[in-house]
């Protein structure tokens, strides 16, 4: 890739980075919020549901409308919405606000995902480059999982303390949201100058379905993957700050164990490059599945901040590999005219099951306990490694 593209790469990471912070601090804070206040396990289910309902709701159409528009037009909607959607927070500190919040700053998300990786997947020139471009694409999220969280959470623990309150007070989680309403504003001025990709001429029956892409050769295989491994960030998401909360752990270690989690799917992302011409998709997700369900096999057995730390970071290193791998996969087997639709179904099935996982989470955990969560999910995700092993794109 000449300078330019490397440029605009950086520049399009930077972007997608300020705006996903927002949706992983907000996924911390707003729960322990709601703890905070005395909601149950189930309220804080219901509520970390919403940063994915949106997402379910608007992708298709979502997809669709950025096939249309492009980069611009669909970034500078998103950075709207999710800097108003922490504002409400910030002055209305009420859980019926904060699942407003969620909801306005997880579809914001969704859209900008959408959007960078059409334009990321358009850009590249080969398979090789795919794989290569959305592993530094993927650090982004993983970078943000540790900027959002660690970041609201040194907040809610300091910011009441300096303004003459104490730790963990309404004012620490107002620092916090306002510093998530800020964040997305600079979406826009990393992408300011980022040009526009030329327009695809589409070839679309006026009465074929979004649907109709399931059709396409090992489309429902990497469907299944995908949500499979998707579960799994959604299980560590909620139930660590679960975990956390029984165990007397503080806000900002519990976002640094989660602040750990993510260094690690950024470092294993940064090496992707590096080897992506050896990498086969399939067995590389394959290997991803049968290590995190050893790793869930593991987690409830641990006790200490330290030992949680450390097989987040494990954690961190099987997951982190799976994004690049599925968006390489998915650019194969899709036709460009109709990639922002592709991925509006992607990111709409996952997140239908974002909805009902935290709430199914939140009744399991407070029925039967965290460990049997770990255990179930960690069980159906080996069980699915073979199928992750026959994820073939065509031209291999």
């Amino acid at each position: 890739m000449s300078k330019r593209p490397r440029s605009e790469l950086a520049h399009l990471i930077a972007a997608q980075v300020c705006t996903h912070a927002t949706m992983a601090g907000m996924r911390m804070a707003a729960p322990l919020m709601a703890l905070k206040a005395g909601y149950s396990a189930v309220a804080v289910g219901f509520l970390l549901a919403l940063f994915a309902l949106t997402q379910v709701v608007i992708s298709l159409p979502a997809g669709r409308f950025v096939d249309r528009h492009g980069l611009k037009k669909p970034l500078a909607l998103a950075v709207a919405v999710a800097s108003s959607g922490c504002a409400l927070a910030v002055v209305f500190a009420r859980f019926e606000v904060l699942c407003l919040a969620a909801l306005m700053t997880g579809g914001a998300v969704g859209l900008v995902s959408i959007t960078l990786q059409r334009h990321v997947g358009r850009a590249a020139a080969d398979p090789t480059e795919l794989k290569r471009v959305f592993s530094w694409l993927s650090m982004g999220p993983a970078f943000s999982n540790f900027i959002g969280p660690l970041s609201a959470g040194l907040l809610i623990d300091h910011a009441g303390v300096w303004l003459g309150g104490s730790a963990a007070d309404s004012n620490g989680f107002r620092g916090a949201f306002l510093a998530m309403a800020l964040l997305p504003l600079l979406t826009w001025w990393w992408v300011r100058n980022v040009p526009e990709l030329p327009p695809v001429a589409t070839v679309r029956a006026h009465n074929a379905s979004a649907w109709d892409l399931l059709a396409l050769p090992m489309m429902k295989r990497m469907l299944i993957v995908n949500w499979l491994l998707s579960s799994c960030w959604d299980v560590h998401t909620f139930l660590v700050p679960l975990m956390g909360h029984d165990r007397g752990l503080s806000a900002s270690v519990i976002g640094t164990i989660l602040g750990l989690f993510a260094i690690a799917a950024t470092a294993v992302r940064s090496l992707l490059p590096l080897v992506a011409a050896h990498l086969r998709e399939g067995k590389v997700l394959a290997t991803a599945m049968v290590s995190t369900a050893v790793l869930f096999g593991i987690y409830p057995l641990l006790t200490s901040a330290a030992s949680m730390a450390l097989v987040s970071v494990f954690l961190g290193v099987a997951l982190g590999c799976v994004q690049p791998m599925i968006m390489s996969t998915l650019h194969q087997i899709t036709p460009q005219h109709r990639q922002g639709e592709a991925l509006g179904i992607r990111l709409m099935t996952i997140n239908a099951s974002s909805v009902v996982m935290p709430l199914l989470f939140g009744t399991a955990g407070a029925v039967a306990g965290v460990s049997v969560v770990f255990w179930l999910v960690g069980s159906v995700v080996g069980l699915g490694a073979g199928v992750a092993w026959q994820l073939r794109p065509p031209n291999h």
